[in-house]
């Protein structure tokens, strides 16, 4: 490991000034994902700012919208009532996530800017157009199989690895962040980019930017929601599939609907056509069905991961018919 300065942020205002003013600076909060990365030589900043202490840890209900702190733990977050009871999906994820010693760690905007688990990416011997731009993907001639189906690029197949993103985005949830040029707030489905050429470039935020919260506007299809991750073990394990679905009925009519998905993408992927197919129509195994062609219309699946196409499909049956299938 690199040598490196330390600095503890007294605000957030700090903390993005001093990020901004290196070229190789970065946050740490939990500590959970940044000092492995380092360990492992992946990346090497040149300055730390420790912004874990900050006050960013809050939960709670402001005009209709649930409002989260960047610093707030996962796992205070998982068990907080509000979200228990009216963001379940949420909640859900949270507890599908890591183990319980990283969730009583790991923060809220830390899980949100996670790096990729490619083993390409994490393997400084390797070549990797996200670490390394221009030195190539190995994925997609070689071992693909937790590699994405859809939205990769002849650059870049990476999934995106975190749980709460997924849930955040089938919630329409906004990211709250300040940089040097100010506050801004950025849909969720708008942070992570997809690879095209640029696979290096990973989120929407600017040099120095710091997200402090997260906004979740509260809504009945917010309530009547679900969360499915699909692993290779029960604990401690990233998806290679996941689905998060919200959805609101008026009888047995779909009214609202709203869906993502993990494990398959660069990004927590959301289908607007699979939305269509279920939106103004009862929950009737057929209508389904063609949600789930609509999704994986347009997949590229590689060697390794074919099976994704149908395992997506059946998670995504299993998640509407336990939020009221054929009602």
């Amino acid at each position: 490991m690199k040598p490196f300065d330390y600095v503890r942020a007294s605000g957030p205002s700090e903390a993005a000034g001093l990020v901004a003013s290196r070229d190789a600076a970065a946050f740490i909060a939990g500590g959970t994902e940044l000092t492995n990365l380092m360990k492992d030589g992946v990346l090497a900043p040149d300055l730390v700012v420790d912004v874990g202490g900050l006050p960013l840890s809050g939960v709670e209900l402001r005009g209709g919208r649930l409002h989260i702190g960047a610093t707030a733990r996962m796992q205070t977050v998982a068990d907080h009532p509000v979200v228990r009871e009216r963001f379940p999906v949420v909640s859900q994820a949270l507890l599908a996530s890591a183990s319980p010693q990283v969730r009583n760690r790991a923060t809220i905007g830390g899980n949100l800017m996670q790096r990729t688990r490619c083993g390409y990416y994490r393997d400084t011997g390797s070549p990797c157009n996200r670490r390394m731009p221009g030195s190539g993907c190995p994925a997609i001639d070689g071992q693909n199989r937790r590699h994405a189906i859809l939205g990769g690029s002849s650059h870049c197949i990476a999934v995106h690895p975190s749980d709460l993103a997924v849930a955040l985005t089938a919630v329409d949830a906004l990211v709250l962040t300040l940089g040097p040029a100010g506050r801004r707030s950025i849909a969720l489905a708008d942070l992570h980019l997809l690879p095209g050429s640029t696979p290096h470039r990973e989120t929407a935020l600017r040099r120095g930017e710091i997200i402090t919260g997260v906004e979740v506007p509260v809504s009945p299809a917010a309530r009547t929601s679900r969360y499915l991750k699909l692993r290779d073990r029960a604990s401690f394990e990233f998806a290679v599939v996941s689905v998060a679905a919200a959805l609101a009925f008026r009888g047995r009519v779909v009214t609202d609907v709203r869906l993502a998905f993990g494990g398959v993408a660069p990004r927590p992927w959301r289908s607007a056509a699979a939305e269509d197919a279920l939106r103004g129509r009862p929950l009737t195994g057929a209508a389904v069905a063609a949600a789930g062609r609509h999704l994986v219309r347009g997949a590229e699946p590689r060697e390794h991961n074919r099976f994704k196409v149908d395992l997506v499909q059946r998670a995504l049956a299993d998640v509407l018919d336990a939020l009221g299938g054929d009602r």
